[in-house]
């Protein structure tokens, strides 16, 4: 038996979980929604400062770097890409690191001098980033120049022999997971069962429903196993069986957030990153909210049919279009080159979207909004 509900019900709760209204800090909001995605590309802010300010509004670049480094109630690591995780899921990563060491036992076999070399240096210096081991040594090509030592601290860092202890600007600062994790961390390696519950419980949780495909979304677990564990959460009340829509297409939610009395009634709009979580699965974004959305920075510029770098506009529960635009932080300017609005006129849709562009603007360290006049609408 599936409880039915309706695409608009569901768009609501979704909402209501992934935009939680009562955050008031960058652990809160990392342990709730699951993970923040971390991306390189800076030209309107990078991903991670994005998401976190779509959710809370005091967000500031250094309230990241408390939570990282001082709270410690986050750390960084690996989820479907590089990404800052509540410190609670710490030992569900062990199962990876792993994997990842029996991967690169001969790799790290055939270059113990340099992992023993960054090691005895990190555990004598502190954290270091890879430019601490840039250089040769004298005589000759040493083996823990720039390209090696980088390579070998990645390997370290998803093996589990390393955590990143800071990031300071963009560059990455490793240490033993001893000094970086808190007391208060678990690091008792789970069973199968218990590994597939937390993705199944933590997915469901962050997303408020979620088909198998989408919790499992770029993971490979064994279809048996994966079913027998959601049998049992389904079995002890857990997890709940929910038939969207017309369609009734089976999703997953828990039984605590169906029966939360809260659903997101905000008709507030919001300007999103490309990697935002609520649209990082386009399959599940096209078929519960109607929104058909690519990023098209990877695309040759003469493929692309909208812009570099177009932001999704939420507006309540609806998408309500897409806007192009770039960050001029040394002039100050926030560039709109095109705008694309969806089922409104581009008048209404610019004074809908005014006052969040003018915040966007400002938290990518430009104090001015100019739009392309040749850019297309």
């Amino acid at each position: 038996m599936a409880l039915s509900i309706s695409i608009e019900d569901a768009r609501k709760l979704i909402i209501s979980r992934q935009f939680p209204d009562k955050c008031r800090s960058v652990g809160e909001v990392v342990g709730l929604i699951g993970y923040v995605q971390i991306d390189t590309i800076s030209i309107v802010e990078r991903a991670h400062h994005h998401v976190l300010w779509s959710r809370l509004k005091n967000y500031s670049h250094h309230m990241l770097d408390r939570s990282l480094q001082d709270e410690r109630s986050i750390f960084e690591y690996w989820s479907h890409a590089a990404a800052f995780l509540p410190v609670s899921h710490y030992r569900f990563t062990l199962p990876r690191k792993e994997i990842y060491s029996k991967k690169y036992r001969q790799w790290m076999s055939a270059n113990r001098k340099l992992v023993r070399h960054i090691i005895d240096r990190i555990r004598a210096e502190g954290p270091l980033s890879s430019r601490d081991f840039e250089g040769k040594r004298e005589g000759g090509a040493g083996w823990w120049n720039h390209k090696p030592a980088k390579q070998a601290l990645e390997v370290l860092f998803h093996a589990g022999e390393l955590m990143v202890e800071s990031r300071r600007g963009f560059a990455k600062y490793y240490d033993l997971p001893e000094k970086v994790l808190p007391e208060s961390a678990s690091t008792a390696f789970p069973d199968k069962k218990e590994y597939l519950k937390h993705i199944i419980t933590t997915a469901v949780i962050s997303n408020g429903v979620a088909t198998d495909k989408q919790i499992l979304y770029l993971r490979r677990e064994p279809a048996g196993e994966f079913a027998s564990a959601m049998n049992e959460l389904i079995e002890s009340g857990d997890i709940v069986n929910v038939a969207i829509g017309k369609d009734r297409i089976l999703h997953r939610a828990s039984h605590e957030t169906l029966n939360a009395t809260h659903r997101s009634t905000s008709r507030k709009v919001r300007i999103l990153s490309p990697f935002d979580n609520l649209i990082i699965q386009r399959d599940r974004l096209l078929k519960l909210f109607g929104y058909s959305y690519s990023l098209e920075c990877y695309v040759p510029h003469h493929k692309r049919r909208f812009g570099y770098y177009c932001l999704p506009v939420l507006k309540g529960n609806e998408f309500i279009g897409m806007i192009d635009c770039k960050a001029h932080r040394d002039k100050k300017e926030f560039e709109v080159i095109s705008e694309y609005p969806s089922g409104m006129m581009l008048k209404e849709f610019r004074e809908a979207v005014n006052d969040e562009l003018k915040a966007l603007a400002g938290f990518a360290g430009c104090n001015k909004v100019v739009r392309t006049k040749s850019g297309r609408k």
